[in-house]
């Protein structure tokens, strides 16, 4: 009974803070996929297949006036603490960063049953499709994580029973794809590059499963 009444309080909190500083409301986004596995939905890179073919989810919400980006940030935040008492930022970060590093080396190995917990349907899908032109045309593709430069939060909303996190990653990676015949068709084995990325984790409230899953990603210019 008193978790229950601190909740109400806290919702309520929320609730007139976003009456004060907000004149619009959070916009909505489609696509969560319930979670699976034990561990958060979170490891390694991947290396990004030709043309971006991972499902983007743009933001279609719009910052109120004189509200600053990390303001919604933390409004959102803070939303998911109140509906899963569990979820802790600091742990969710460098779940994801690990969850950021695995899933860029299954994907160059090719890795389709370390993939699948870890990404949502439709980003399995993309991910299967580019796996599957690789090796049609014969190119293998090796990629080494060297540093993750950063990893912040950019985003997060709890919408009815989903809740979403955009994180921007900015890595260092040294990424080789070699054609059928061992010619370098991408890439420098003597130079990693410096890449952005922005990656959406999405996980149901209602499950006790405290899994994150992948349901979007997209590169971005520096």
């Amino acid at each position: 009974m008193n978790d229950q009444f601190i909740d109400i309080i806290l919702f309520a909190m929320v609730a007139v803070f976003l009456g004060l500083r907000l004149r619009s409301v959070l916009g909505r986004r489609t696509g969560a996929e319930p979670p699976a596995g034990e561990t958060p939905a979170f490891s390694r890179p991947p290396v990004r297949p030709a043309g971006d073919t991972v499902v983007d989810l743009p933001s279609r919400r719009q910052p109120a006036t004189g509200t600053s980006a990390d303001d919604m940030v933390t409004l959102g935040l803070t939303g998911i603490a109140a509906a899963d008492p569990r979820f802790d930022v600091g742990g969710f970060v460098e779940g994801a960063k690990r969850a950021f590093a695995m899933i860029v080396e299954a994907f160059a190995k090719g890795d389709e049953q370390a993939l699948r917990p870890l990404l949502s349907d439709e980003v399995f899908h993309n991910f299967h499709q580019a796996i599957a032109a690789r090796l049609q045309a014969g190119e293998t593709c090796h990629s080494e994580l060297e540093q993750i430069v950063s990893a912040d939060i950019v985003e997060a909303v709890a919408e009815g029973a989903t809740a979403r996190i955009v994180m921007r990653f900015v890595t260092r990676q040294l990424i080789l794809v070699k054609s059928a015949a061992g010619a370098v068709v991408e890439g420098n084995p003597n130079q990693a590059v410096r890449l952005t990325d922005l990656w959406t984790f999405a996980r149901d409230l209602r499950s006790a499963d405290p899994n994150w899953l992948l349901v979007a990603t997209r590169s971005q210019e520096e």
